[in-house]
């Protein structure tokens, strides 16, 4: 075997001294504490008549902080030990289950969710107050200033063990099905409810549950102006008319949502002229080659009973081969494969946003809600909801809050921290890589601790950069 001679005299210890791994940890810790959510979880998880060794804020916090850094599972708190000389000493594993505990007990959910509402409300106030501003989503070229969009979508985590509350899943599978709601805008998960595996795609109980949840966890000043997308599992009567309802003077809602296709949709379709069909609009306004859009609202023959003010698209594009298994009758005779969208965007279209009347807009600011599966889902899996690490239900549902707080930590440091487009819209992977596991080496001398990254780090000054800005942050009232 060819030897390269790159090990030579090298002699490898574990005696070093001052070292911190992970170093991006104190990136998240400084954003909790700006934004005051370790001393709102800090006050909303005190129990009378207790007095433990460590802050159960505290606890949450550390734990939000290490599932970022890549924890799935209670232990892996012990990444932050090292740590200790900055933060204080480290939570065990555990007093890391009985934080979890208490935060996943029905009694401490709401108070939970005041403490990340309030602090969510100065983040966003920061945010919008930064040189960048709040980030406006930006549809086919056309931003839609103002309006806050929230993703509802179900997932899948799976158990490789008996849990509380683990059923067999639609998917053939076995563990759990949650139901998230998530702001586009931020990337932050607003809200999330645990479900067991066989808890149903199209239930409109748990979506008004989590929709509540979600718009109350959305600051006053921007709930003026809500857009609310779900896919066709989450579509029914019941969802569009309590979405028709949350409309008033001074707040606008409005949304966009899959449909069912039925025989009666398939005749309405078949009566669209050839001439109305309308090549279909990219992301970035350009015109779509095979993909046409059209509205059928006013020959779909159903739309009777549902409520006024619904408008019907539909959207046509090419089968691909392994598409072609599933088509109906009705599209293997046309050639095309077809997709219906229910919304009460106006004929008028949104206010503020040209073109927006357009069918080609609707269809295409719904499509942008497959964002959801990379930007949301994706993005909780990536941050501790890819496996649920206790065997009882409540400890798994104070997990679940842990993750939404990593989130939201993840959100805030982005969006506070980093101002260059690459970073403030980097994935948790690139966040990771770059920033977060960045090693460094802690210094006293002359009463000061200093913290020593690497010169030579292509992203260090990204990384002091996002310490400095998040230091200078205004304190909560």
């Amino acid at each position: 075997m060819k030897h390269n001679g790159w090990d030579d005299a090298l002699k490898v210890t574990a005696g070093g001294k001052g070292l911190v791994g992970h170093a991006g940890a104190i990136l998240l810790r400084k954003a909790a504490d700006q934004a005051g959510l370790t001393d709102g979880l800090s006050c909303a998880l005190k129990e009378k008549r207790t007095s433990p060794l460590l802050d159960r804020g505290i606890a949450i916090v550390s734990m939000a902080a290490a599932i970022a850094l890549g924890a799935t599972s209670m232990s892996d708190i012990a990444l932050l030990a090292h740590l200790a000389p900055l933060f204080g000493a480290a939570p065990s594993g555990p007093t890391v289950r009985r934080a979890l505990d208490l935060a996943g007990s029905p009694r401490m959910l709401d108070r939970i969710a005041r403490a990340r509402a309030k602090a969510r409300a100065h983040a966003w106030a920061l945010i919008a107050a930064a040189a960048t501003g709040f980030p406006w989503l930006a549809v086919a070229g056309k931003v839609l200033d103002g309006w806050v969009v929230i993703d509802m979508d179900a997932t899948l985590v799976t158990a490789h063990s008996a849990k509380e509350g683990a059923a067999p899943t639609w998917k053939k599978g076995y563990g759990f099905h949650p139901l998230g709601a998530w702001c586009r805008n931020t990337r932050e998960c607003l809200a999330m409810l645990l479900r067991p595996g066989n808890a149903g795609s199209n239930t409109f109980t748990d979506h008004k549950e989590i929709l509540a949840a979600a718009l109350r966890q959305v600051p006053s000043r921007f709930r003026r102006k809500i857009l609310v997308r779900v896919d066709g599992a989450g579509a029914s009567h019941d969802l569009i008319k309590h979405l028709l309802s949350l409309n008033t003077k001074r707040k606008k809602v409005l949304f966009t949502t899959g449909w069912m296709i039925t025989a009666a949709d398939e005749d309405a379709i078949a009566m669209v002229p050839a001439g109305v069909w309308k090549p279909g609009t990219c992301q970035d306004g350009t015109a779509e080659e095979d993909k046409d859009v059209a509205e059928i609202t006013h020959l779909l023959t159903r739309a009777e009973n549902w409520p006024d003010g619904l408008r019907f698209i539909v959207r046509r594009v090419k089968p691909s081969r392994r598409q072609m298994k599933n088509l109906t009758a009705f599209e293997k005779k046309t050639g095309w494969r077809y997709s219906v969208i229910c919304t009460n965007i106006p004929d008028s279209g949104i206010e503020g946003v040209p073109g927006s009347h357009h069918p080609q807009f609707t269809d295409v600011l719904h499509r942008e809600h497959a964002c959801v599966e990379t930007a949301g889902v994706r993005t909780a899996k990536a941050m501790g909801l890819r496996n649920l690490p206790s065997k009882t239900w409540q400890v798994n549902a104070g997990w679940v809050i842990a993750a939404n707080i990593a989130a939201d930590l993840a959100a805030w440091t982005r969006l506070l921290g980093h101002h260059d487009e690459e970073l403030r819209a980097a994935n948790p992977d690139t966040l990771r890589y770059r920033i977060w596991h960045l090693p460094a080496r802690l210094v006293r001398h002359a009463r000061q601790r200093t913290l020593n990254i690497s010169g030579d780090w292509p992203w260090a000054q990204a990384f002091l950069d996002c310490w400095h800005r998040l230091c200078a942050l205004p304190a909560p009232a």
